[in-house]
């Protein structure tokens, strides 16, 4: 059977869960929000964020009611003791707070006030690489029989001046760095000042898993593990092959500094540390290719791998369909996926779809889009605001990739502005100078003015997650694509047992009509639960009226 707009609708696949009701723990059900603490909340005039501010908007976060956003986690970005040159992915002290958050007592506060409020606190755990300033690379530089040499990964060159293979870093230039202390090269997937960790070393794996222990007993309820798929490296260093690129690490095939069978092998390890504490989780930060591989046999490496296509997506329906049905169909018995739109890595959604007056149509759908899928979904903070891409002058770059590639890759700085607190100095972040210039957009994108404004961005976002929480059918239904072949529209099915839940959403900057076959439906009639554009609950048939990028979500109604 075709639509009227020619989309062939014969074949549908259903994707069902096969966990028992009983198995929805937190990260299954909830929504997880991501902080990137130095750009949230600032208390103490400095001009970076820090742990107490972020504790001071809590109750934005998740305050019970519907007048809050009502996310069920949040996942803060790195605040461990560090140089700061990869602002904080560059670890010198995996047990401590770095002073410009805070201290352990504002973490222990923190994480208090959090659960109080029913919400989890996750940690990004960086475990494949540490800052040079870290005791452990310290003593592994200074000689070369120094009992920690080998936690680290040292080489002769090749020769002179020669790095022992051609891996390259992901920030630009050899991943190899000569060190004259001892005369070897060692090694960094990222900066110099990040040298990799040797997970070969059964030492190293152990002072990790201890390290992620101290957070454990403090109550952390999961972590993010960043870099998950880069922990082993090939153990003959062999060159990576050649491919077209642009830079010079995307010249190169990664099967020799990434995705190596080992990592699997950790990932138990570290998912049997975790479910010695009861409702933990990991999330892991791993490349698009092979992710759904990091789930294992289903329950037995992360809980959750991070599904990268939706930054990727242009604005095409069938795009995002192809990537919501890959990754469905790459995933073992048992795992649960999870999608994201934006990061601290990556330009805003708002801004990679902004469409001019439509844009903050757009984003209504794109949430509607992440929040009613089969999955968990990640929030990066501000996105729920609508903020944009800031746009960072060259002179004030802060991104290392950033300084190195402009103009051709500004970096991460413009993701990663100030929050949008208001319109007051700063949007409301600091009362001194901010970290990173705030977007000048401030005065009209912001969480006070869109908390006035019924029809705003936030507002839809809060209905959107407070109805999640109360439709099982979009917390843990099977999902049902409707359109195989969609030209401007989704339609898809979400059901338990005793619930049917339909989305349609429109992509397009005019009126369509998604007909969709009787006999393939649950029901007859449907009730909207929720649109982007309508408050009235009407009943439709199978033939469903969308506004220009309308969101629909509707519920079966009994005849």
């Amino acid at each position: 059977m075709s639509d009227p707009v020619g989309r062939d609708m014969s074949t549908i696949t259903l994707f069902p869960n096969t966990l028992p009701n009983n198995d929805f723990l937190w990260w299954r059900d909830g929504v997880i929000y991501q902080i990137y603490p130095r750009s949230f909340a600032d208390s103490n005039g400095d001009g970076v964020g820090d742990l107490p501010g972020i504790l001071a908007h809590l109750d934005y976060l998740n305050d019970g009611t519907p007048n809050s956003l009502g996310v069920d986690a949040i996942w803060l970005s790195p605040v461990y003791p560090s140089p700061m040159h990869d602002f904080g992915y560059d670890v010198s002290n995996y047990h401590d707070i770095d002073p410009v958050f805070g201290t352990l007592d504002d973490f222990d506060r923190l994480l208090a006030e959090a659960h109080r409020r029913g919400i989890r606190v996750i940690m990004d755990w960086v475990m494949n690489h540490t800052s040079y300033q870290h005791p452990w690379f310290l003593e592994s530089r200074s000689s070369r029989d120094n009992p920690k040499r080998d936690w680290y990964i040292w080489r002769d060159g090749r020769g002179p001046g020669k790095p022992p293979n051609n891996w390259q870093s992901v920030f630009g230039g050899p991943a190899w760095t000569w060190d004259e202390t001892t005369g070897q090269y060692y090694l960094h997937l990222f900066l110099p000042e990040q040298p990799d960790l040797n997970w070969r070393n059964p030492e190293v794996r152990q002072a990790l898993f201890d390290e992620a222990r101290f957070w454990l007993d403090r109550g952390v309820d999961g972590f993010r593990l960043d870099v998950a798929d880069g922990y082993y490296k090939d153990a003959q260093l062999r060159d990576n092959p050649f491919r077209l690129g642009l830079r010079a690490y995307d010249r190169q095939r990664h099967i020799h500094d990434r995705n190596q069978p080992e990592t699997h092998e950790a990932l138990k390890e570290f998912r049997k540390l975790l479910d010695r504490y009861p409702e933990r989780m990991a999330v892991g930060e791993v490349s698009p290719e092979g992710a759904a591989s990091f789930y294992g046999n289903g329950t037995d490496e992360l809980h959750l791998a991070f599904n990268f296509a939706f930054l990727r997506c242009p604005w095409d329906a069938r795009a995002f369909h192809r990537a919501i049905e890959a990754w469905e169909r790459a995933l073992p018995p048992g795992a649960w996926p999870c999608y994201v739109l934006s990061n601290h890595d990556v330009t805003r959604h708002y801004s990679r779809y902004a469409a001019g007056r439509w844009s903050d149509a757009r984003a209504k759908v794109a949430a509607a889009l992440l929040l009613t899928l089969r999955g968990t979904p990640f929030l990066y903070y501000g996105e729920e605001i609508g903020m944009r891409q800031g746009r960072i002058p060259r002179a004030e770059i802060l991104d290392p990739p950033g300084k190195r590639y402009w103009p051709f890759y500004r970096g991460r700085d413009g993701c990663r502005t100030p929050m949008q607190w208001n319109d007051g100095p700063n949007a409301g972040f600091t009362t001194g100078r901010p970290w990173l210039r705030v977007n000048p957009d401030y005065r009209q994108v912001n969480v006070t003015a869109q908390s006035q404004d019924p029809d705003s961005v936030l507002n839809f976002y809060r209905r959107l997650i407070w109805l999640r929480k109360a439709t099982p059918a979009l917390r843990r239904g099977s999902y049902r694509a409707l359109i195989e072949r969609p030209v401007g529209q989704l339609a898809y099915l979400r059901e338990t047992e005793d619930q049917a839940v339909l989305v349609c959403l429109n992509f397009f900057s005019r009126p369509a009509t998604v007909e969709l076959d009787p006999s393939r439906l649950p029901a007859t009639r449907w009730r909207v639960l929720l649109s982007s554009v309508s408050g009235e609950e009407v009943v439709h048939g199978p033939r469903v009226e969308l506004a220009p990028y309308e969101a629909c979500v509707l519920e079966s109604v009994s005849s």
